[in-house]
């Protein structure tokens, strides 16, 4: 994990703008200060680990994983700020429109966005996969994906859902970018066939609901400093989750299970998928 974090760190920093450049010196800091700020890269590891499983070079994967991570960052951003979650922390620094102001976190999500899908017109990969890549990205991160989410969980505060429509709002908010980071690493690959792509994406959507449970009962059960942003911000909101809902226990065994179903993707593909294996365990043991 370390060895692509550092990877990934290295080639978000090559593709951002540097101060210095044509541009607003503070949009520019403002977009590194939110980008280079650490994290697990989660959805980024998941492109190398997806990538790699089907013998890709990593020069071919820094691409997406760059645009995932930015269009990732981005929503942080924007989800901070006081017109959405209004948080104070994250990764454990003051955000965005903390460091600097409400407009140029507006901004600075907007120039994140649109440098993702430059990003993913890199000369290495074919005009072919630049497409297919971008269309994927495009649907995953917008109305009917991670923007939908997000919409539908402003919408439902204090509200009272359901089961499947928890389910279904987190499978835009947080799945459906995982989804497309797995995709994308696949789609690295030329010649991948179907199967190995629907196998792969169930395999993504699962980890990615787990990944949503253990975000809200890390919520519960662990502290502002481990967290790195506030803990309980959900409560305080009125926020429905899967604790909530369930019960803590119950939430946990949630979220078990889902990454026992996304394993179970991975049985019969013909490759090597020890590293999207340890992602998915890492989903559910990870403390922040």
């Amino acid at each position: 994990m370390k060895i692509r974090q550092e990877r990934v760190e290295k080639a978000l920093s090559e593709r951002l703008p540097q101060v210095g450049d044509l541009g607003s010196a503070n949009l520019i800091e403002a977009m590194r200060y939110s980008t280079l700020n650490g994290g697990k890269r989660l959805r980024a590891l998941l492109v190398y680990a997806a990538g790699e499983a089907l013998d890709i070079d990593l020069d071919r994967l820094d691409a997406p994983a760059s645009a995932v991570e930015m269009i990732h960052a981005y929503s942080l951003v924007h989800d901070d700020m006081p017109i959405m979650d209004d948080d104070d922390l994250r990764r454990g620094r003051p955000t965005c429109h903390k460091a600097y102001d409400d407009a140029t976190a507006l901004l600075v999500g907007d120039a994140l966005q649109t440098l993702a899908f430059e990003s993913l017109c890199d000369d290495i990969l074919s005009p072919a996969q630049q497409c297919k890549m971008v269309k994927v990205l495009a649907q995953r991160s917008g109305a009917l994906g991670m923007a939908g989410g997000q919409a539908i969980d402003l919408e439902s505060v204090g509200q009272s859902l359901d089961l499947a429509a928890l389910q279904g709002m987190h499978e835009l908010k947080t799945a459906a970018l995982i989804r497309a980071s797995v995709r994308l690493g696949a789609l690295a690959y030329a010649d991948v066939d179907e199967i190995t792509l629907t196998k792969l994406d169930s395999f993504a959507h699962s980890i990615g609901l787990a990944f949503q449970v253990q975000d809200d009962v890390l919520d519960v059960v662990s502290s502002t400093e481990t967290l790195g942003k506030t803990q309980g911000a959900d409560v305080a909101l009125n926020k429905p989750t899967y604790p909530a809902l369930l019960g803590l226990e119950a939430a946990q065994q949630k979220a078990t299970d889902l990454i026992d179903h996304a394993l179970a993707q991975l049985a019969d593909l013909p490759y090597n998928t020890q590293t999207l294996t340890a992602l998915a365990q890492f989903v559910v043991q990870r403390s922040h």
